[in-house]
């Protein structure tokens, strides 16, 4: 017995879980929260629960966040009271003995269960256009299912999060400061920034209605049916909170589009495939069409631009704070991921009138 199965095991007692604990083990591919897959039997019958300790340091409020997830969860459960397969369709929380949402452990750690979702998976790349149509599909509908949540208006789980012209004034603040002496080792990518200035506050300047967005829009964040091949659930819900819809979209071309790593460095490899923009925009469209405004749809090629650029000065950023936010595996590794998403940037860029050409025939 490792010290998981037992923390874990310790945790499922607080869970109104009606069955035997087998065993823990961890699941996923996820950094920031710690999450678990656990056994249980009863009557002779295997199942699964899926627990996550939230990490209070990425997320400052857990109960904020919990109430989000607690309120968005049950809004689109109650959408698919028809659907024979609607546990699968929606994360579901299992509430504690107190009914409550969360678990608070006595060393401070926040935790959450959900029932598993069985024979569907994730894919942290791309396989096919088909399954970039799936999760675009589902993004779409998770848009779509939460435009009518009734208020009150959702926490900011982490405020500013898409806030452009705030990432790029630190990107400014970090140049100048150069605490950790590394900027003549990033002229170039200094001088890409400084030169796309004129767009980061484009998609907050147009106006656009605030809406229920997911704000982490990763094809891993989309379970896809092992059998039929559909995107069944969005999960991964700890930055559901009030934003752009674009926000959504464009991080979709930025994570869908290319199929190579984040930290790509051959760069030679780092382009946006138009097959894959197809397929993302056609899937969500077919789900989201009906409820975006015009302005919006006007804006689906842009924001990928735009997100793609955003994560970029944000790596970059902390390069020259000396790596003080995303973890690194190597000697400049996040100066690595800048430039795969600047050159991500470029390549949307030599599009980006293709790409709206097929937005408008849509």
């Amino acid at each position: 017995m490792n010290y998981h199965h037992n923390h874990v095991a310790a945790v499922a007692r607080h869970f109104q879980i009606d069955g035997e604990f087998l065993h823990a083990e961890r699941y996923g591919s996820g950094h920031i929260n710690d999450t678990y897959c656990a056994a249980f039997k009863k009557a002779g019958a295997l199942f699964r629960i899926i627990f996550q300790r939230i990490n209070h340091h990425v997320f400052r409020n857990p109960v904020a966040l919990m109430e989000n997830v607690e309120r968005v969860t049950k809004h689109l459960a109650a959408q698919l009271t028809t659907d024979p397969d609607r546990g699968r369709r929606t994360l579901t929380l299992i509430s504690t003995r107190d009914r409550q949402s969360w678990f608070l452990d006595p060393e401070g750690n926040y935790w959450r269960a959900y029932l598993f979702i069985a024979n569907a998976r994730t894919y942290d790349a791309p396989e096919s256009p088909a399954q970039v149509f799936q999760a675009a599909r589902a993004f779409g509908r998770f848009q779509q299912q939460l435009a009518e949540l009734p208020p009150p208006r959702l926490h900011d789980t982490i405020p500013g999060f898409h806030h452009t012209p705030q990432r790029f004034a630190a990107l400014e603040q970090a140049i100048a400061s150069d605490v950790a002496g590394r900027a003549a080792l990033a002229g170039p990518e200094i001088d890409f920034a400084l030169a796309h200035r004129h767009m980061v506050s484009t998609l907050l300047d147009a106006r656009l209605p605030e809406r229920v967005t997911h704000n982490d829009t990763k094809l891993n964040n989309v379970m896809i049916d092992d059998v039929t091949g559909e995107g069944i659930c969005v999960i991964d819900l700890d930055t559901v909170m009030p934003g752009l819809v674009l926000y959504d979209f464009g991080d979709m071309v930025r994570t869908a589009t290319s199929p190579t790593q984040e930290d790509e460095q051959d760069l030679s490899r780092v382009a946006m495939q138009f097959p894959l923009f197809e397929a993302l925009v056609r899937g969500y469209l077919s789900t989201a069409g009906g409820f975006l405004t015009a302005a919006e749809k006007q804006y689906l090629a842009f924001s990928g631009k735009l997100i793609t650029f955003e994560i970029g000065i944000r790596f970059l950023t902390d390069f020259l704070s000396g790596d003080t936010y995303f973890k690194v595996h190597r000697e400049g590794h996040n100066l690595d991921r800048c430039r795969t998403q600047f050159k991500l940037v470029e390549s949307i860029g030599q599009q980006e009138e293709r790409m709206s050409r097929l937005v408008e025939s849509l």
